[in-house]
């Protein structure tokens, strides 16, 4: 049971992705009903249903939108995340974090400051600027906000939201930056 499932608000809207066996109790408990299901059931001595991919809860859960638009935290797997793994100097797989603004000359751990970069620009560049070190960014970074990392989930777990006639905001990320 480790697929999952995307929840929604009884007003259709998305607001998070649960495990499946999460969704299976919500259901049970009467709290929310099946959208959409995949092909597959699940069986116990009492009860046989479709395996959800989408619930929609039948009352209207009061979630804190501002929460949504929140800044998530910084983390290095977060930024190798938004950047795609791609370096942003040279736009070839990268897998290490580079401060823009080195953290001995005053940079810090955040999500405007840091890029992903391959090993050998990381090395190039070193405790330079890019400028300093005559490299240019292919992108800005950006901060990463918890609406766009709920909706990667949604996408995640195989869900097309348009495809159920469902509008879905658009993010940063399907405005095309980065």
């Amino acid at each position: 049971m480790t697929a999952k499932v995307v929840v929604l608000n009884a007003t259709l809207e998305p607001i998070g992705v649960a495990s499946l066996k999460r969704a299976v109790a919500f259901v049970l408990k009467e709290r929310a009903q099946i959208m959409l299901a995949a092909d597959e059931t699940i069986r116990s001595n009492s009860v046989e249903l479709p395996v959800p991919r989408v619930v929609v809860f039948n009352e209207y859960v009061a979630i804190p939108h501002s929460r949504l638009y929140d800044r998530m935290p910084w983390s290095r797997r977060g930024v190798l995340e938004r950047d795609s793994r791609r370096c942003a100097y040279c736009r070839r797989t990268g897998d290490t974090i580079d401060h823009v603004l080195p953290v001995s000359r005053g940079g810090d751990s955040s999500w405007l400051n840091t890029v992903t970069a391959c090993v050998t620009c990381n090395g190039k560049k070193g405790n330079r600027t890019p400028k300093e070190a005559g490299m240019e960014l292919r992108f800005e970074p950006r901060v990463v906000w918890r609406r766009e990392v709920m909706m990667l989930a949604v996408e995640a777990a195989g869900v097309d939201l348009e495809e159920l006639g469902i509008s879905v905001p658009r993010t940063v990320s399907q405005s095309g930056y980065a």
